[in-house]
C-alpha cells in the first residue's frame, strides 16, 4: 500500500475517532455514549491498523469487547482476567517494539479501572489509561487520535473535580 495513502487514511481515522469522542461525552444517554464510544473505538483501530501499530490495534479492538463485558459483568473478576488474558496473548503476537508499551499500559489500566472501580477511582485509573493511549496516538503519528485521548483525559479530569466537589459538598453521596 502507498505510504503516503496509508497515512492519509489513517490521519482520516483519527479525526473521525476524535469526533465520534466529541458525540460520545456530549451525550447524556448512557446506552448512547457506549455506542459511540464503540464507533470511537473501531476508528482507532482503523487508525492504528492504517499506521502499521499492530499492538494498538489489537488491543483497540478488545476495548470494544471490554466495554461490552465491563457494562454487562460489572466488578467480574473472571470477565476482567478474560480480558487481560486475551490483551496479553494480544500484545505478544503483534509486539514490535517499546513504542508498543503504551498501549498495553492503556489496556491494563483502562480494564482494571472499568471492571473493579467506581466513582472517582475508576476516573483516575481511565484517566492514566487516556494518558497512555495519547503517548501511543503520539508514537503511531496521529493527530485526530492523539486529540482525541487529549479531550477523553481533560473530560475526565472535570469530571473527577465535580464529583469530589460533590463528595465535600454531601459526604454522604458515594459513588
Amino acid at each position: 500500500m502507498d505510504e503516503g495513502y496509508s497515512t492519509l487514511a489513517g490521519q482520516f481515522f483519527g479525526l473521525a475517532s476524535l469526533i465520534l469522542c466529541v458525540l460520545a461525552f456530549s451525550n447524556k444517554q448512557d446506552d448512547r455514549l457506549l455506542l459511540l464510544l464503540i464507533s470511537a473505538n473501531v476508528a482507532f483501530v482503523l487508525q492504528f491498523l492504517f499506521f502499521e501499530s499492530w499492538t494498538a490495534a489489537a488491543l483497540s479492538l478488545l476495548v470494544i469487547v471490554r466495554i461490552a463485558l465491563a457494562r454487562r459483568f460489572p466488578r467480574s473478576l473472571k470477565a476482567m482476567t478474560m480480558v487481560l488474558a486475551a490483551s496479553a496473548v494480544a500484545s505478544v503476537l503483534t509486539w514490535q517494539s517499546w513504542a508498543d508499551l503504551p498501549a498495553m499500559v492503556a489496556m491494563v489500566l483502562g480494564t482494571v479501572g472499568m471492571f473493579l472501580l467506581r466513582g472517582i477511582p475508576m476516573r483516575v485509573f481511565l484517566g492514566m489509561a487516556a494518558l497512555a493511549w495519547t503517548v501511543s496516538h503520539v508514537l503511531a503519528g496521529s493527530v485526530g487520535g492523539t486529540l482525541a485521548e487529549v479531550l477523553v483525559f481533560s473530560t475526565n479530569a472535570i469530571t473527577i473535580y465535580r464529583l469530589y466537589q460533590a463528595t465535600q459538598r454531601h459526604p454522604e453521596v458515594t459513588d
